[in-house]
């Protein structure tokens, strides 16, 4: 380390950008000019080294973990989020004073670190410098948090810069008999008092204490399996896992959530839309949760864009495989990349230049939840049109709302009758709640009808996509929250907006073709 640190340079201290600024990011972070700002006489020594990187959590990794930033060719390269992720665990210097005060989420591309950073760079260098007192680490398996772990302990036992600079860290706690306290696959805890607990999210036993001491850091890192082992009901209840049983282990807590969307409508699928201010779930109002998302590419002030990571991903690789669905899914984190049974993204057509097609009938379609509580469905509202001069549907808008079945829907509704004044019907699936949706939508300003759904909905979904590709439907503009949907059916946990704008294309165009003159063709009435 100390070969490789110049000495002090006032001039480059001067110029070189601070990691720590949140404007600087990897294209502008100069990673030789900043460690030569260092001097290299403090870093010859274990209390300068301890000194200097006490509030460097990227210093302690230059120091101490340099073999894990490496790359191939033994060159230490950062990316954005790296420079997001250790300007964040400075924050745990700090002690917590207010109830989820410190719950965080960071989303980023896969094969970005975020294991060897939040599961083993950040909480080594909080446990080294005692900002951080108990750990407890959350995996979507208990193997792979316990392998989590056995990186942890394998650098206390063998990283000697480590073990001089740190010896009570290093060293396992003993009882009067001379065993260890704790030193297993998921628990360790050391001389200097420091512990570190890692659980399969599922684990039957996810309590925890040490006498009266409680976790002060949640680590929660890719808590949700691959799409091949994941399902709506499964990530209802990984949902439930994490709120009742992962946060309240200590509400003072800070909290960490970091890891890649492996499914439309996943726990990390809801915390990406809240970042990207789509859409945010009631849950991470409730809990306070902050959600920081990194795309891949980036676009700067001036509307040219930059990779998140140039050095391990170029701007023309980024390119040129941006319109494929691995990119989509594992890379930007979004769900038009998951594995649905049946849309791709490629079923998608677009109003042209020119605009939407001309419109001879529009409705709007509704499939509505009977609550909205919070595990409620959503209630699906969809405008589509027919359009007889171009025999096809556009659908103009789809939205997705937990109201309660009431005055706010029949508002919602109004409202959008107003924003589409060629509306000139309300279709809305009762196969639940039929009086109740007569008593909200009673003297309407348009025509009201009602349908039961007899045939089961992924028949339905066939025959609708059948349209798409066919090149009979077509979005009036890049509706992204059906499209999500749409691409994960059945597989996302919600589909109403699937159901809503599927009810309305097939009232357009039946399955059974009726003999209709041009001019009332595609009608509903």
């Amino acid at each position: 380390m100390t070969s490789e640190a110049p000495a002090r340079s006032r001039t480059s201290a001067l110029r070189v950008a601070d990691p720590y600024d949140p404007h600087t990011d990897a294209e502008t972070f100069d990673f030789d000019g900043w460690l030569a700002t260092f001097d290299h006489l403090l870093l010859a020594t274990p209390e300068g080294r301890r000194t200097l990187a006490r509030l460097s959590p990227l210093l302690f990794a230059v120091i101490y973990l340099r073999h894990h930033l490496r790359d191939s060719d033994g060159k230490i390269t950062f990316g954005d989020a790296h420079l997001d992720w250790c300007r964040a665990a400075r924050a745990w210097i700090r002690p917590v004073t207010e109830p989820a005060q410190q719950r965080d989420a960071y989303i980023a591309p896969r094969n970005m670190g975020k294991s060897t950073w939040w599961f083993l760079i950040l909480p080594l260098w909080a446990a080294a410098h005692g900002h951080v007192k108990f750990a407890a680490a959350f995996a979507s398996s208990a193997s792979q948090a316990e392998t989590h772990l056995a990186s942890f302990k394998g650098e206390l036992d063998r990283n000697e810069l480590l073990r001089l600079d740190f010896p009570d860290l290093c060293t396992p706690a003993k009882r009067p008999s001379g065993a260890n306290v704790a030193d297993t696959q998921s628990m360790y805890i050391a001389e200097s008092g420091f512990a570190f607990a890692a659980r399969g999210v599922d684990s039957s036993n996810l309590g925890m204490k040490i006498g009266e001491r409680r976790p002060d850091l949640l680590l929660a890192d890719d808590v949700e399996p691959d799409e091949s082992s994941y399902s709506a009901d499964l990530a209802r209840k990984r949902l439930t896992t994490l709120l009742d049983a992962i946060l309240p282990l200590n509400i003072y807590a800070r909290v960490v959530i970091s890891g890649t969307v492996t499914m439309g409508g996943s726990v990390i699928h809801q915390l990406v839309k809240h970042a990207r201010g789509v859409e945010t779930a009631d849950w991470i109002r409730d809990e306070g949760i902050r959600a920081h998302y990194t795309p891949p590419i980036v676009k700067r002030a001036d509307g040219t864009e930059r990779s998140v990571w140039p050095a391990k991903w170029p701007l023309p690789y980024l390119r040129s495989i941006e319109g494929t669905r691995s990119y989509a899914k594992n890379m930007a984190n979004d769900p038009l990349g998951s594995d649905g049974d049946l849309w791709t993204p490629d079923d998608f057509r677009y109003a042209g230049d020119e605009g939407p097609d001309p419109v001879t009938h529009m409705m709007l379609s509704i499939d509505p939840a009977v609550t909205a509580k919070r595990t409620s469905d959503f209630t699906g509202l969809g405008v589509v049109s027919w359009s007889a001069q171009h025999q096809r549907c556009t659908v103009h808008a789809a939205t997705a709302v937990k109201i309660q079945p009431g005055p706010l829907l029949r508002e919602r509704v109004l409202a959008l009758l107003d924003e589409f004044p060629q509306i000139g019907l309300i279709l809305i699936e009762v196969n639940q709640g039929q009086d109740t949706w007569q008593a909200i939508f009673h003297d309407m300003p348009v025509k009201v009808k009602t349908v039961n759904q007899t045939e089961p909905k992924f028949t339905r979904a066939e025959g609708v996509l059948n349209h798409y590709q066919r090149g009979r439907v077509i979005h009036a503009r890049r509706l992204r929250e059906l499209e999500e949907q749409m691409c994960a059916f059945p597989k996302a946990p919600n589909d109403d907006l699937v159901d809503c704008i599927g009810s309305a294309i097939r009232r357009f165009i039946p399955n059974k073709p009726r003999k209709v003159t041009q001019a009332s063709s595609g009608s509903y009435l």
